[in-house]
């Protein structure tokens, strides 16, 4: 398996994210994929190049909807909390949700969604236990402002920030099967699968988990 962190640039495009790139390395080839919340359409463009997948995407701005249609994307507009539910049972091999976990407002109910919908689901998230975000907590008493948490308190698009031992406790919850797990640094280097989850919790600032249902 490549190492991201070693991954060369594409001169002529944007890099891809680094959660992209983990989550693209998770997905077989030819997969039906849904990516909910896919903005600008960036995994699911990436999927379609390196794995040719059949992807969907669903994403609440109207914009990023337009934007994504018009580079010949299969967007509709939807919002996680309210429009999973009218998804069948296992229609995808895939059901994706990048970055997007911590800003819905019934996080463990599109979790159970995200594992009816698809035959896996793939979550990445931003690590609210990083060590930076601890030290700023501890020393200046405020809500922290970072690289993966820019916005001030009042106008994060946050509802439920978590912690990577918070995400595992409700993958426990809600029966998850946890086959995967990556924490990574700024870098986009990836933590020693063989640390604790405790000190992946400490030092990695994001993580992507692929899940499997639990069995009916």
């Amino acid at each position: 398996m490549t190492d991201i962190s070693h991954t060369p640039p594409d001169a002529s495009a944007k890099s891809p994210r680094v959660d992209h790139l983990l989550i693209a390395e998770m997905v077989e080839p030819g997969s039906r994929v849904l990516d909910v919340g896919c903005g600008d359409g960036e995994l699911l463009q990436l999927l379609a190049t390196t794995k040719g997948v059949d992807g969907r995407g669903v994403e609440i701005d109207r914009d990023k909807v337009n934007a994504c249609v018009a580079h010949g994307l299969s967007v509709i507009q939807g919002d996680a909390d309210h429009d999973l539910a009218n998804y069948p049972d296992q229609a995808f091999d895939y059901a994706i949700l990048s970055l997007t976990i911590q800003a819905t407002r019934h996080p463990k109910t599109v979790l159970e969604n995200l594992l009816r919908i698809g035959r896996r689901a793939i979550v990445s998230f931003p690590n609210f236990g990083h060590w930076e975000v601890r030290s700023r907590l501890l020393f200046t008493g405020r809500m922290p402002e970072t690289r993966n948490l820019p916005d001030s308190w009042y106008l994060s698009p946050n509802a439920h920030l978590c912690t990577i031992r918070d995400f595992a406790n409700l993958c426990a919850t809600v029966g998850a099967v946890v086959e995967q797990a990556v924490a990574f640094n700024a870098a986009g280097r990836r933590l020693p699968i063989k640390w604790s989850i405790s000190t992946q919790n400490l030092l990695g600032e994001k993580a992507v988990f692929l899940l499997k249902g639990p069995a009916p």
